[in-house]
């Protein structure tokens, strides 16, 4: 079985949102090893000094217990076009570390930056990122997404996006999207206008 990882953001030393993670793999733990103690990621995170200035990704693979925790200075990939892929069959509701289906289907890109993985003729999610979709007044995220993202999560909870079933054929409907995840904040996200997903 696949061990399990969480992609924490750490800002100037702190580690965000901890209690939507804890959530997410207290979640996850006890489905699939039926751990019912929640987890503590507090005790876990020390981040190094080398990494307490500036925007960092910290890594925690995870299995029954904690595995490793890793931290990295982030390098944000710039996304500017999208295609659109057909991925039905994938199971990716829990974040496996095995990510060899989704990088099959990126693999399907050809020359745009990445992918929307299409499900029964619905988006659902990007290769590494949950979508919003602008119709010029709100902020719409696919209802049925490949993996419940912490982000999306809490902005959906918080009123900020409205979950809502998107067929490919309603593209047209839209401005455009964003990709969004836990260090991937909307407000600093371009906006890929819907003439760049193909």
């Amino acid at each position: 079985m696949s061990l399990l990882f969480e992609t924490i953001c750490v800002q100037h030393g702190v580690p965000q949102h901890l209690a939507w993670h804890e959530q997410r793999m207290t979640i996850a733990r006890k489905e699939l090893w039926n751990k019912q103690t929640p987890v503590g990621l507090g005790e876990f995170l020390v981040v190094p000094q080398a990494f307490s200035i500036g925007f960092v990704k910290c890594n925690i693979q995870y299995g029954p217990e904690i595995m490793e925790v890793r931290f990295a200075k982030y390098d944000k990939r710039i996304i500017r076009s999208l295609k659109l892929v057909e991925g039905s069959g994938i199971d990716y509701h829990l974040k496996y570390s095995d990510r060899s289906a989704l990088d099959s289907l990126y693999g399907l890109r050809e020359n745009c930056d990445d992918i929307i993985i299409v499900i029964n003729g619905f988006l659902t999610d990007s290769s590494m990122s949950n979508l919003i979709f602008s119709d010029g007044l709100h902020w719409f995220t696919p209802a049925n997404p490949l993996l419940k993202g912490t982000r999306r999560s809490r902005m959906v909870a918080g009123g900020g996006i409205i979950e809502k079933e998107i067929p490919v054929a309603d593209l047209y409907r839209y401005a455009g999207c964003k990709l969004i995840n836990a260090m991937r904040d909307p407000d600093e996200e371009i906006l890929i206008p819907s003439s760049e997903i193909f």
